[in-house]
């Protein structure tokens, strides 16, 4: 006795049915993470970008290349500076005005203070052979 070409079919159907694999929908991830990246991080850059356009206009290049900003939180501006004398040199700096003029230039960003702290954005000896640190 032979099977008939519908047994076939049918075993065939259940076959494929329990073989097919069935992945659930998923959603893309491009509009949450717009949303994130215009929410958390456009923001926050763009008044970033400006303080750092200004701090290299005004700040002598002398400084300006043993000195890294850090942070903008709340009106407050960190900087690291990496020896104690271009530390005591920019504190003075910024007492004889040029944290006003940094200030008024930087308005609408909402600079309020400038906090100077002693540290290194660089493994090595200086800024220009030492290799970022992360």
């Amino acid at each position: 006795m032979r099977p008939n070409t519908h047994q076939f079919d049918a075993a065939l159907r259940r076959l494929t049915k329990f073989k097919q694999v069935q992945h659930p929908s998923a959603t893309p991830i491009s509009e949450p993470l717009v949303a994130f990246f215009k929410h958390s991080v456009q923001k926050r850059q763009t008044r970033f970008a400006d303080i750092a356009r200004a701090w290299t206009v005004l700040v002598p290049e002398t400084l300006n290349t043993h000195c890294a900003l850090e942070s903008f939180a709340k009106g407050s501006l960190t900087v690291l500076v990496d020896s104690s004398p271009h530390l005591y040199e920019l504190k003075q700096l910024l007492l004889s005005g040029l944290q006003k003029q940094l200030m008024l230039a930087c308005k609408a960003t909402g600079l309020k203070k400038i906090n100077l702290k002693p540290g290194r954005w660089y493994d090595g000896d200086s800024p220009e052979t030492g290799k970022l640190q992360f």
